[in-house]
């Protein structure tokens, strides 16, 4: 273990924080070398969203001495990209434990490098940071966050000049510049390359938003969360701007506060995450609830269904109805995109209206992308991740709340739901049903594990889930037409459904996607039931097909 100790000490003795220090130092003294090689055997790569992971001291952590190699490696990376680094970097930060600290260290880093720093005045939503890029003209940008993850977890989210997520190669060059990291230089905020971004420049955004998707003013009653995140004052402001004199916010949930005290996961799929808010919405008798993640890259929808209950509409659901809306006044050269773990009905529909449409690698940074030089209308992932306007180049929470609302009120006026709409859509396009699955391993031999079940199930796939066969094998490592090589398996079910099985980019956890596919036919809700009774099915097979 020698190795092992030696690298735990040079660790300490680059360590900024005190505290790290002393733990690391601490499990040194016992001995406790299974503690130690989970923080230093895998250290944190920039995955699906960045890197993001567990608040705590060693490379395998979220702490101040990884944010200052990450910080180190970015301007490498954009020396190495011939990028003018006077042009700037934007910093931006949530409101989790940490964030701030790890802000101050990313800032310093840079302005000690001779990089010019756009800092955001305060804690904000993520899609502010995409959108600063853009309109500053900056290389690149740096968010704090870790989403909608644990909150223990932070992270750190890095976008290149077009205002999207870096994508390989980049991140392989960022890592290994972290790799080799020094002890950096440290700038402070009164120099002269140090910048707060003023509110003007953040109106540029409010402003658009409100004009693209302002309605007249109405008391169109909606019930508001941001889940102890950033999202509350800018959508608060967003809403009343675009029209809405009847917006009513979760009051315990509405400051920003890294404990999150309200839910057990700040994340608005989670069950019980939405409960304060149907309370309310039942109280007001409001017609929807529209929810945010803490960083407020992130949408949920939820609204009175057609026996007089409050359902959480699934995240393709709300992906169906946007799209349908961009769909339908989408001009030449237009494109919408989605990623292959989402449902394949915005294909349908796009090919349906003549509109090119494009499937992703799992992560807005793949969506982002995905019209080239095209014009991309709308893009989403089904894990309520929605680009609603090529302005921002990442998934946004804020505009795409928005639109959703926009799109609910004009039903509204014409005596119908989102989910009339709906049934619109499953009548002509037939009913695509969808489920996920999710197998959670705990550290510290998650990777391993995950990685040796997927070369299980890769060797040996199923023949049968839920009675029907598997008509095709796609092993997404090899790469599948147009999409880069990742990990992940799809299997093509012989009636139009399929299953995609990937290790998770942010979290140990192995997850499987489904979805069944039922011819349109009239009786939708007929079609439904057909459809959950083959997604149960296919659900158990997977369950013993993936036991870990």
């Amino acid at each position: 273990m020698s190795s092992l100790h030696e690298r735990v000490q040079r660790w300490i003795e680059a360590d900024p924080d005190e505290r790290d220090q002393e733990t690391l130092r601490t499990l040194l003294a016992k001995g406790d070398d299974e503690e130690l090689e989970r923080r230093f055997s895998h250290p944190l790569t920039f995955g699906t969203a960045g890197l993001r992971g567990e608040e705590m001291a060693g490379p395998a952590g979220m702490n101040r001495l990884t944010v200052r190699r990450a910080t180190q490696g970015v301007s490498a990376w954009l020396r190495h990209c011939g990028l003018d680094v006077t042009q700037g970097v934007v910093v931006g930060r949530d409101a989790r434990r940490g964030s701030e600290a790890f802000n101050d260290e990313v800032v310093a880093v840079l302005l000690g490098l001779g990089v010019t720093v756009f800092e955001m005045p305060c804690p904000l939503p993520t899609p502010l940071v995409a959108f600063a890029v853009r309109a500053l003209g900056a290389v690149a940008g740096i968010m704090i966050t870790a989403s909608h993850n644990p909150p223990a977890d932070n992270g750190y989210k890095l976008y290149g000049p077009d205002g999207s997520q870096i994508i390989a190669p980049h991140d392989a060059v960022v890592e290994a510049a972290m790799a080799n990291a020094a002890v950096p230089p440290l700038g402070s905020r009164g120099s002269a390359h140090h910048h707060v971004i003023p509110e003007t420049t953040l109106t540029q955004y409010f402003d658009h938003m409100v004009a693209r998707f302002r309605v007249p003013t109405n008391d169109f009653a909606i019930v508001y969360t941001p889940l102890h995140g950033v999202g509350g004052d800018p959508m608060v402001r967003l809403f009343a701007d675009a029209g809405y004199q009847s917006v009513h916010v979760v009051s315990e949930q509405f400051a920003p506060d890294g404990a999150f005290p309200t839910v057990a996961f700040p994340n608005p799929e989670e069950p019980g995450a939405l409960d304060l808010a149907f309370a309310l919405a039942k109280e007001l008798s409001a017609s929807l609830v529209v929810a945010n993640d803490p960083d407020a890259d992130r949408l949920c929808i939820a609204a009175v269904d057609a026996t007089g209950a409050w359902r959480a509409l699934r995240g393709d659901e709300i992906g169906w109805l946007l799209g349908d809306v961009a769909l339908r006044s989408a001009q030449p050269g237009d494109v919408v995109a989605t990623t292959i773990v989402s449902s394949s009905l915005l294909g349908t529909m796009a090919d349906d209206l003549g509109v090119t449409y494009r499937e992703t690698l799992t992560g807005f940074k793949w969506v982002s992308k995905a019209a080239g030089t095209g014009h991309l209308c709308f893009g989403y992932e089904e894990a309520l991740g929605y680009g609603v306007d090529a302005l921002v180049g990442d998934k946004d929470g804020l505009s795409a709340a928005l639109a959703f609302a926009k799109m609910a009120y004009e039903l509204f006026l014409a005596g119908r739901t989102v989910f009339d709409r709906l049934d619109d859509l499953e009548r002509r396009y037939g009913v695509h049903a969808g489920s996920q699955l999710s197998l959670r391993v705990p550290p510290p031999a998650g990777r391993e594990v995950l990685l040796a079940t997927m070369a299980r199930v890769r060797a040996t796939p199923p023949l049968l889930l839920g009675g029907q066969r598997v008509v095709e094998v796609v092993d997404l490592e090899l790469g599948w037409p147009e999409l880069a090589p990742t990990e992940g398996l799809l299997w093509r079910l012989e009636h139009g459904g399929r299953v995609v099985v990937r290790p998770s980019g942010t979290e140990p956890k192995l997850k499987a996607y489904i979805e069944v596919v039922v011819e349109p036919r009239d009786d939708v809700a007929s079609s439904r039931e057909e459809a959950q009774g083959l997604v149960a099915l296919i659900r158990s097979d997977l369950a013993a097909v993936l036991a870990l």
